[in-house]
């Protein structure tokens, strides 16, 4: 046998889609996420094998229709299509796509089938190419998702364009070329190219959601290091980092502005209602100010029930409407705990960066001195120090709130 045979290839293309099927499954059977879309790998592999044997096989020797064949490879081809979403976590249409496959099978039995009758052909291919395009359209969605270039989202979906085109180009040829054979066991230039493009895409697509999975892993684990696992805030370090890249503006005329707050009676809360509570409270805290914030604002959690909100192109003006706003969200909000109301407030100290400060520190220390200062005045309180005369300033109204925490 050459390297070309039909036989050899199509062997190849059986076992790389078993080996795959076995790989998924073990994925699946090992993570908790992502569980879905790796069961629908390994479908889609395995049926694609079966598709592959039936349609090989003489219907003489299996007494199976050809319809059975080309609705396993439109199967293969749906679970294809739906793994990316999945990869991702996200909602997938399966009920619209499942009502589309039955339409085409529906059409299908209504067709001629055989190596003489393109038509059907053309129909299960030109399906699973669109299935593969839409695969492709939603891998470089998810990539585009993760910030990466569009140059290399394009080519992460390649090989699903490929894959679709190899589809078409089967009965488009046999339609124009009537030389070309309609067979994958018939020796000729053109199955040979078409058999191991095959081969070649079916590892690189196996590859490609590889990646994706590992990619989605990867951004996961960055994640935890930089978010509160309690309540989804960035945490100390990732404050740190962007206040300090934050700060290499101020040198170019830029000012940022820092909103601190510490949340009023905490430890009573705690102490009273039970830490479960306390943490509850801290999770509505978070949900409560998000809104309150731009999409270049950021927010993270310094350490027990202090907070920091970093506000680019902001001076204390705007970040004293922005800490009032926070303020009155609060104090408006209702905080239940089995069965039992507990008041949430919190107390604010802000300020804003000025060229004079060497790092960060010192804005946050400003900002510290005027939360300090509100705690001392009654809670839930704003209060500005500013850099010129380190005096606070009050800035917004507020009740006060006489019971220490």
């Amino acid at each position: 046998m050459t390297s070309s045979d039909p036989v050899t290839l199509v062997a190849a293309l059986l076992a790389v889609m078993s080996v795959a099927t076995v790989i998924w499954l073990l994925i699946a059977a090992g993570m908790r996420e992502c569980s879905s879309a790796c069961l629908c790998l390994a479908g889609a592999n395995a049926l694609q094998a079966l598709a592959l044997v039936l349609r090989w096989m003489p219907e003489s020797q299996l007494h199976t229709p050809a319809l059975v064949s080309h609705g396993l490879l439109l199967g293969a081809f749906a679970l294809l299509h739906l793994s990316v979403p999945l990869m991702d976590e996200q909602p997938t249409r399966w009920p619209l796509l499942l009502a589309a496959l039955a339409i085409v099978v529906a059409l299908l039995t209504q067709l001629p089938t055989g190596p003489s009758h393109v038509t059907h052909h053309l129909v299960v291919n030109g399906t699973g190419g669109l299935l593969c395009f839409l695969a492709a359209r939603n891998t470089a969605r998810l990539l585009r998702a993760r910030e990466l270039r569009p140059a290399i989202c394009l080519i992460f979906g390649l090989p699903f364009i490929v894959i679709g085109g190899l589809l078409l180009a089967r009965p488009l040829a046999t339609l124009w070329m009537p030389d070309v054979p309609a067979s994958l066991d018939t020796r000729g230039a053109f199955n040979g190219v078409w058999l191991w493009t095959a081969l070649v895409m079916t590892l690189t697509v196996n590859g490609t959601l590889a990646f994706l999975l590992m990619l989605k892993l990867v951004l996961q684990i960055r994640r935890l290091t930089l978010r509160d696992p309690l309540t989804d805030a960035l945490n100390r370090r990732a404050m740190a980092e962007a206040m300090a890249a934050e700060h290499q503006r101020v040198r170019r005329g830029h000012t940022y502005a820092l909103v601190l707050l510490d949340m009023d009676r905490f430890k009573q809360l705690n102490d009273t209602l039970g830490h479960a509570a306390g943490d509850a409270a801290l999770k509505t805290l978070v949900d409560l100010l998000k809104p309150c914030l731009r999409e270049v604002d950021l927010l993270g959690r310094l350490g027990g029930e202090e907070f920091c909100a970093l506000l680019p192109y902001t001076g204390v003006a705007g970040a004293a409407l922005v800490a009032e706003r926070m303020r009155h969200l609060l104090e408006r909000s209702e905080f239940q705990w089995n069965g039992q109301s507990w008041p949430l407030s919190a107390s604010f100290g802000i300020t804003e960066s000025v060229p004079g400060d060497s790092d960060p520190t010192e804005v946050l220390r400003r900002a510290d001195e005027a939360l300090y200062r509100a705690k001392a005045q009654g809670r839930n309180l704003v209060q500005a120090v500013e850099a010129a005369d380190q005096r606070p300033r009050p800035v917004a109204s507020g009740q006060g709130d006489p019971i220490a925490s």
